[in-house]
This record gives C-alpha cells, structure tokens and sequence, in this order.
C-alpha cells in the first residue's frame, strides 16, 4: 500500500514521515528547494502477528507495509509550476492514498509559510492546486479527443465523463466528491487522478492541544470532513519523533503522560485500512507468520492469488481458523479438538484476522 504525505511548507509533514518510517530525513531542506521526493516504508504493528511469532517461532516474521512518499511542501501555484511542485505532484499520481499534514500547532520559532496559522485556508490551499493539475490534464485530453480525425465509441464515452469531472471540478468538488458509476471510474483509472485519491486529514498539534484536546479551527476542520466524510487523525508529530528515541520504558511513560494511546503509525494504518476497506489475513508455520493485505470481501481463491498465482490457479480449499480462537485456546491442536479448524471452499469470504493455509495443485 503506497501512501502519498502532502502539504504546505513547514508543516511538520517530514517530521511526521520519520516518525511513521524512522528514517532520518532532513526537515528543513524542503524548505529550501529540496530537489527530489522522500521515501521510505514502515511496517503496520499488528499484535496478532507478534502472538503467532512467539507461538511457531519461525524463521521469518513479516509485518504488513505501508510505503510513503514525502514530497516537498506544496505552494499556491504548484500545479501550474510555480516553484518546484509541480514535479512532485506527478510523485503523487503513484500512490494508493493521500495524507494531508495540516498545521495546527503554534511554533514562534517556524513561521507558517502563510504567515498565521489557519488550517481550513491551508486545507483549501492544497485541494485547488491537487484540483487543477487535475483540471489540466482533462482540458487536455478533452482538446486531444474532440480535434482527433478519428472518434471512436470509447473516446466518446470518455469525453462524456471528462466532461462530468470537469464541470465538478469547475465547481470546486474533488473528483472522488463526484457521483460517478464504477464504469465511469473504470475510464479514468488510467489518468491517475490526485483528487481522486482518498484523502485522510492529519492535524499536526502541538503539546498544549495534545492535552487540552483543542486547536485553531477544529470545529470548522471537522464540520468540513464530516460533511465530505474525509476521516481526521490528530497528531503531536514533534512530541512522538522525540517520544520514539527513548528507551521502550521512558517511551511508555511520556506517552502516557502526554495521553497518547497509540503511535502514529498505530493510528494510520488503522484509519487508513478502514477508509480504504482493507483487512489483513494471516499464515503462520515454522517458516513464516504473515500478514497479507486484501479489500474486505475478497473470496479464497482470490486471497490465494496475494500470495502466488498459482495458488490461486490450482486453489483446492482453504483451511481456516480464526485468530480470535488461537488466542483464547492457546494453540492450533486445541482449536482443531474443539472443531474450530474449518474447510472452507473458493467462494468463502475471508475476514479480517483468518489464519489461513492453502491447499493447491498445479
């Protein structure tokens, strides 16, 4: 799952990506013309998989990854060139979701790149410009089509629902805000489209709002996701990069003296896996416990083709147990005595948390 961190300057939208990847990225070079994108991955922590790793003590325990791109801070223009944004935009075409980093927290030593600290003008900042690459490429392919000497039925479908966004776009709506059928969607998938891309808010706070549980314009933050059903993390980016360079039981306390439940990336991937509606299955043996990554709903014989197309080629049945069983009995013996080991054919929907072995043959 590829993840796109985007916002203006000085936001703390590096310090965030260190945080979730525990790189060591310069924070203050975007600001003065960094030339290229960060990148880095973060596993998603995943309790299940490390019980099943002290229960097989395999070889190899593999965690579920999030991979993110850290462009720098965007600017009003960027879409049209305007400083060097308009390169990193194309960086966001790449990816399976957007995270928005706004500011919310108050810092005398780092102006805001606007001057004041208003997060619903920085929220609306970065829509217009992911908007108008949008909007760019629409007009363009909308001229290309209607001046081609030859028109076919697909183009003429396509012109129709270019046409569509455009209009929505004219009228301010993101594209994943428009009403459209899943056979107009599947015409555009091969654009790429930034404001189509889910989007998460992620409200950048300080310690002061980190305790309080309040910050400049949060009701109006909330009223505008609510009503777009956007979904909203708060974060103390500052408070947790430094929280993560101490020692487990230091970092126990300051997060509990601070009030922060769950790390960032904790926080993430849950809300990420829920907005994008996905769901981890497990394997688990003396070789490897993993956590496979698919959309809720997928069948069998699909989840089997996560792992190898030949699986899901020669897929026989797929033998299931859930974890929540494994947990409460302490074992796969005790499960399979208690009958609670199942075969289930292509058709079964998997569900979050199944613990599942593939039989195959090719």
């Amino acid at each position: 799952m590829k993840i796109g961190l985007v916002g203006l300057p000085l936001v703390g939208k590096t310090t965030f990506f260190n945080l979730l990847t525990h790189a060591k990225a310069e924070t203050s070079s975007f600001a003065t013309g960094k030339v290229s994108s960060n990148i880095g991955s973060a596993k998603v922590p995943d309790y299940r998989i490390d019980f099943l790793a002290k229960m097989f003590n395999p070889k190899k325990t593999t965690y579920a990854q999030m991979d993110f791109t850290d462009v720098p801070g965007l600017v009003s223009g960027s879409s049209s060139g305007k400083g060097v944004g308009n390169q990193f935009l194309e960086d966001m075409r790449k990816v399976d979701a957007i995270v928005h980093i706004v500011r919310a927290f108050e810092n005398s030593e780092v102006m805001h790149a606007d001057g004041s600290l208003n997060p619903m003008r920085d929220i609306e900042t970065i829509n217009m410009e992911l908007l108008f690459a949008d909007l760019g490429i629409i007009e363009n392919r909308i001229t290309r089509i209607e001046t081609g000497k030859k028109v076919t039925k697909e183009n003429l479908a396509e012109l129709e629902v270019l046409k569509k966004c455009r209009e929505g776009l004219e009228n301010g709506l993101l594209i994943h805000q428009i009403e459209l059928s899943e056979e107009e969607r599947e015409l555009l998938k091969t654009f790429s489209f930034l404001s189509e891309k889910p989007m998460i808010l992620a409200i950048n706070i300080d310690e002061n709002s980190l305790k309080s549980g309040q910050y400049h314009q949060k009701e109006q933050v909330h009223s505008y996701a609510s009503e777009r059903n956007v979904p909203i993390i708060e974060i103390c980016a500052r408070a947790e990069a430094e929280i993560s360079e101490l020692e487990e039981e230091d970092r126990l306390m300051f997060m509990e003296e601070l009030g922060i439940s769950k790390s960032g990336i904790d926080i993430l991937a849950e809300t990420t896996y829920t907005y994008l509606g996905l769901i981890s299955f497990l394997t688990a043996g003396e070789d490897e416990v993993r956590a496979w990554t698919i959309k809720k709903g997928t069948d069998a014989r699909k989840a089997a083709g996560k792992i190898h197309s030949d699986i899901e080629r020669g897929f026989i049945r797929a033998e299931v147990v859930k974890f929540r069983d494994i947990n409460e009995l302490g074992s796969m013996v005790k499960a399979k005595e208690k009958g609670l080991y199942r075969l289930e054919g292509k058709e079964y929907i998997v569900e979050d948390g199944d613990i599942i072995n593939f039989r195959f043959n090719v």
